[in-house]
């Protein structure tokens, strides 16, 4: 729901026609649409979002009327028929578990969504917990989850979840938290046997968490189960080189949701007005990236463009950025470039497991010349990377699902896949 939660405000105003939320919260196979990708309907028939590009969507927009009408969450399953080509399914063979949520007048998920779109910046960091096994409507907002801890996840999950599922409850829905994805965590009775799961589960999967107590009395007899949704700062992308293929650059990593920094030590060249999608700096690459390294602003969704051409510019740069453990360093030039480049690298020290990480000459094989065709090259290379992608081929020559399980990150948390409608 996080993806559209900001186009929901004028729904949110007095007087507004009562609206339901259907919420991907299960998929398998090849889908169109990952976990936690939302469609809202409003009583009127008015619609935000979508789920599968088309092929679901008149049987939820039905369903979630009736969720409307009825005042209560359901779940539906959508799937592919062989015997009847015309019954409603997903033609890409793939299977999604929709939860439908009525959003009425005065009730907690309403409360929860005005929080959500009163607030100064839409962006910052937040997710959002429901409890999506039955037919409650509450959803819960969890702030900073970045920092969250187990003892003020449980404070806030009271309202979900009894007491006998609280600790083994909020043990995961921290893990996804700080891993920044979304998934569903099932939480069984927490009693003396019961031991939470490894964390380290994927973004969108089904995480469970403890085991079910024989004879427990309390009234949730099946697991518990929670939809958590995060949004973390969009990842950073600094583009070091005030050019033309650094200025297309800026727009496409722009387009797949990244908050772009142009940094480069020639006042002349780094005017803000050739970059007016990106934060421009003018300072030397290597000290700038120095400066945010030490300050904390730099994680392990970070991506660096080095397009100087200039070994002063070019190694100092690079031995650092190669030293940090970020998401993808590229450097932009001809194949012998590459060669003396890696050459001065080895020179200073840099040995062969980050010389290994460098993708130089930057971008993906596709025949790019000018700097459009490069920009997409690079973003193509940093997309696939984002995604655990090592070899790329068009899809028309391989076979197997489109949408692989996210890959684990060296550090062994989930990789976050943010929805094409989180860029800024």
């Amino acid at each position: 729901m996080l993806h559209i939660v900001d186009r929901l405000a004028p729904w949110l105003g007095p007087g507004q026609p009562p609206f339901a939320v259907a919420t991907v919260v299960a998929a398998s196979g090849s889908v169109p649409r990952p976990v936690g990708t939302a469609m809202a309907v409003r009583a009127d028939g008015a619609v935000l979002g979508s789920l599968s590009g088309g092929c679901v969507e008149g049987a939820v927009h039905a369903a979630a009327l009736d969720a409307i009408a009825s005042g209560t969450s359901h779940r539906e399953t959508f799937g592919y028929s062989d015997d009847d080509a015309f019954a409603v399914g997903l033609s890409c063979g793939g299977t999604l578990d929709v939860h439908v949520q009525p959003v009425l007048p005065d009730d907690d998920a309403t409360r929860a969504l005005h929080a959500l779109a009163a607030r100064e910046e839409p962006a910052a960091p937040v997710a959002l917990v429901r409890r999506i096994d039955g037919g409650a409507r509450t959803v819960v907002v969890v702030d900073d989850p970045g920092a969250a801890d187990e003892a003020a996840v449980a404070r806030v999950l009271r309202g979900l979840v009894g007491p006998d599922s609280l600790a083994a409850a909020a043990a995961q829905v921290v893990a996804v938290l700080r891993a920044g994805g979304t998934a569903t965590v099932h939480a069984a009775h927490g009693g003396p046997g019961a031991r939470p799961s490894s964390p380290e589960a994927p973004a969108g999967a089904q995480v469970r968490a403890g085991a079910a107590v024989p004879g427990d009395p309390c009234d949730d007899v099946e697991p518990v189960t929670l939809l958590v949704e995060t949004r973390l700062p969009a990842p950073r992308f600094l583009v070091c080189g005030a050019n033309d293929f650094a200025g297309a650059l800026v727009r496409h990593v722009r387009l797949v949701g990244y908050r772009v920094t142009l940094v480069d030590a020639r006042e002349v060249f780094a005017d803000p007005r050739r970059f007016p999608e990106a934060e421009v700096v003018v300072d030397w690459p290597d000290r700038y990236l120095a400066v945010e390294a030490a300050a904390g602003r730099l994680d392990a969704r970070t991506a660096v463009a080095v397009l100087t051409h200039d070994a002063k510019f070019d190694v100092p740069l690079l031995r650092l950025a190669l030293d940090l453990p970020l998401a993808y360093v590229g450097a932009m030039g001809s194949r012998r470039s590459h060669a003396q480049r890696v050459a001065a690298l080895r020179a200073e020290g840099v040995g062969e497991a980050a010389l290994a990480r460098l993708r130089s000459p930057i971008g993906l094989d596709l025949g790019a010349v000018t700097p459009e065709e490069v920009a997409v090259s690079v973003t193509a290379e940093l997309v696939a990377t984002r995604h655990g992608r090592s070899a790329v081929v068009p899809l028309s020559s391989s076979s197997g699902p489109l949408h692989a399980e996210p890959a684990a990150r060296p550090d062994g948390a989930p990789t976050h896949r943010p929805h094409p409608e989180e860029a800024p």
